[in-house]
Parts: C-alpha cells; structure tokens; sequence
C-alpha cells in the first residue's frame, strides 16, 4: 500500500509540474505580419517588410511600402521595429527520444545491434517532452530526430515541435540512414592511470564490417528477386540508390576522408558528414566530392595544442569561403540544444556574414536535409514556419521570441521555465 501511494505521489508530482503547452490549432483567418524587418534566410533582409500567410502556406514577401495587399479579413500583427525570420532547424538531435538521462524509462534513443537500419526513429518520438518547449521559445520550430547505437543505427526523420503524436508531428518521414564511422584514436584511460591517446585496436575490424554490410546490402538491392526478406538490406536502398541521404558521422580528418572514399566505391552519391572537427583539414577534399556538412560544437576548445584558439568559431567562415554547403548542429547536452541560433551569432561575430550564418541554421539546412521545397527561407509557396523576435534572434541577449509559427498555427511559447519563472517572481518580488 505504501508503494502504491509513493507512486501515486510521483505520478502527481510529474503531471503538476511536466505540463506541455497543447498543441496549437490549425489556422483560421490568413494572418499579415507588418512593417517588420524580414530575415528572407537566403542572404536578403527587407527593412520593412509584409509577410502574409493563409492554410499554412506563405502567399506574399515584400516591402510593405511599396507592395500592395488587401488585408480585408487579415489577421494583422504589427512587428515593427521587430525582427521576423524562418524558423530554426536543428539536426543531430535525440530530441523527443531522450527526456531524463538518468531515467532509463524516458531514453528510447538507442537501439540494441551494430547494424541496424530498418529502425525508424519517428515512431518514438515523444510529442509530450518536456524540452521540446525550450527549443520552441528560441525560435528552433524543426528538428532532425536521429536514433544512436552500434555502427549504422537507422533513419532519422524531421519533426515539427508542435503536435499531438509523432503521426502530427512529422515533417518530412525518414530523410536518411546514419553511420557512425569507428574512431582511430582511443582516448586514455585515467582510471588506469594513461595519459596518452592510443591506436583503437578494433578501428580496421570496424571499417571490414561496414564494408562487408554494404556488400552484402548492394547485392540484396539487386537481387530481382531475393528468396527471404531482409529488413536491414532492404532499408538501405533508399541510400545505395542516392534517394535518401547517408550521414556519416565522423570528426577526424582521416575517419571523414576513409568513411567518405568506401561510400564512393559503393557508387553512393548522396553523403553528408556529421561532426566534422577536423574539416579544416580537409577543405578540398569535401569541395571535391561536393560534400556538405553539418559542423557540430562549435562551441568548444580546439582539438590540438598547435591550432589557433578560435578555430572553432572561424571554422564555419572559413568553409563557407570554400564553396562548402554548411549547417550548424550541436553534439553536447539535448537540453543545450536551444543554443543553436547562438552557434551562428557565434560564427558571425568570427568573420561570417549574419546573413550567411542565418542561412546555416535555416536554407543551408534545409537544403542538406532535403527539405528546402518546403521551408528554410520566406518565400512564397513555402510552409510558414516563422518566427518573430524582439530583438536579433542570433544574439542571447536580444533573442526573445514574440511569436512563433508552424505551418502558420501560432505556437503557445510557454514553457516550464516559464511557468516557474512567473510563480517565482510573484514569491520574491516584495524581499
């Protein structure tokens, strides 16, 4: 009986304070931003812009001086002096799999096996947790979800952080299988008193399996007819036959070239890298094969004693120069993630153009993760994922979000900081 009340307890205590904003309703009226100044995310900025939306779709961009719309039945919101951009995309991200690490029942982002392509992350996707709120009020609206574990560990799927389920929530299904290249390096073991980083003496066995599974893989794709299904050759198709992306995930220069060099000898075209620390390094290399990257932490120390302290943050600008597409993701912690628009003010303070650092968190990625039909940047036609901040939204101290679209339904931006924030400053606000 005691254990059941304890329970009862906790299971109140997680509703009283796990709450989620509900999701928001479909759009009615179409709705008029004004007089804003419009973040395009293609490079271009309108100082005073309109922007319409009508069934979640964007209809008109324009300067409100001079563009003439009638806004009969409009929802008007007047942003002027405001800030308005595309919504931000996050990649790389275990969001919505992985709520409480030390709580085994909320991580659902791993899955048991080396190879395992057939898993699909997006049906685990939890529409209820509780950091979702947190990215939203920094104006991230899209998420790449990507399941971990063993050596390629599924396809990922973006998700719009606003929905019911994971069947409202998705965005685009299934956008590619991620590959988790072996480290050539192992780190020292401090509990055994090393000091020193060592060859991993399992690097080469690594590399022979993967090489093996994409034989095994090429030859069920082409079997005509094969006498047994194989759930795990038959999800690798979509990426042998370059209709789905293939991340490898790899931050050395020899793991991205080696990881890169094997794809291309399987004729796959359609690669991206992950990670990618050490791309400076190999900057022609990544032109030549037209490979994009999705730079992660870079917010961090650089990776050799030798390398100039602010590599990390100059590292998007000197790609860019390069001819190299870009996005910004994070690695670290799921709940820092809601700094990505902060990794591109970064960038820009480091030599970047805002502009180009903006299209590094919208168009750029959503061009690598295949979605730049849909959204990415404020064009007509395309879905009104918007945002509107008060201030600068790459800046920390300026980024407060006023409002927030998905598919043009409004979000509610509350979240548990939030709350705790109001009930608190009411407790305190007289001492």
């Amino acid at each position: 009986m005691k254990n059941i009340l304890i329970t009862v307890l906790l299971l109140v205590t997680v509703s009283a304070f796990g709450q989620v904003p509900t999701p928001a309703k479909d759009q009615i009226l179409p709705i008029a931003l004004m007089n804003g100044v419009v973040h395009v995310g293609d490079g271009s900025v309108i100082e005073n812009g309109i922007i319409t939306f009508e069934e979640g779709k964007i209809t008109s961009v324009g300067d409100a001086r001079t563009v003439k719309v009638d806004l009969t039945n409009y929802e008007v919101i007047n942003v002027s002096g405001k800030h308005v951009y595309p919504g931000f995309i996050t990649t790389n991200s275990s969001l919505g799999l992985n709520d409480i690490s030390a709580v085994r029942a909320t991580r659902d982002d791993v899955e048991v096996g080396e190879f395992t392509p057939n898993v699909r992350s997006l049906i685990a996707y939890n529409t209820d947790s509780e950091i979702i709120p947190t990215l939203r009020y920094n104006g991230i609206l899209l998420a790449q979800v990507v399941p971990k574990g063993g050596v390629i560990s599924g396809s990922s799927s973006i998700m719009a952080l606003d929905g019911w389920n994971w069947e409202d929530a998705t965005y685009a299904a299934d956008d590619g299988i991620h590959l988790f290249w072996p480290s050539f390096l192992s780190p020292p073991k401090w509990w055994l008193g090393e000091t020193e980083w060592k060859e991993n003496e399992s690097y080469k066995s690594t590399v022979q399996r993967i090489e093996n599974f994409l034989n095994d893989a090429k030859m069920y794709s082409g079997s005509a007819d094969p006498k047994t299904e194989n759930l795990k050759l038959k999800a690798m198709e979509p990426v042998l036959s370059g209709e789905k992306k293939f991340y490898v995930h790899a931050d050395g220069k020899r793991e991205m070239i080696e990881g890169i060099n094997l794809l291309l000898r399987f004729e796959i075209k359609n690669i991206v890298v992950v990670g990618a620390k050490d791309a400076f390094y190999i900057m022609d290399f990544l032109k030549d094969h037209n490979v994009p990257v999705l730079l992660k932490d870079i917010h961090r120390l650089p990776g050799r004693d030798e390398e100039d302290i602010d590599l990390p943050f100059k590292l998007p600008y000197y790609l860019n120069e390069k001819g190299i597409m870009v996005g910004l993701t994070f690695g670290g912690s799921l709940q820092s993630t809601r700094n990505l628009p902060f990794y591109a003010g970064t960038a820009a303070a480091y030599g970047l153009d805002k502009e180009e650092a903006l299209k590094m968190i919208t168009s750029n990625t959503a061009e690598i993760l295949g979605i730049q039909e849909s959204t990415g940047t404020l064009t007509e036609g395309k879905d009104a994922n918007i945002i509107v901040s008060d201030g600068d939204a790459l800046d920390m101290r300026t980024n407060n979000i006023l409002y927030a679209f998905i598919n043009g339904k409004k979000l509610n931006l509350e979240g548990r900081q939030q709350i705790l924030f109001e009930r608190y400053k009411e407790r305190y606000s007289d001492q």
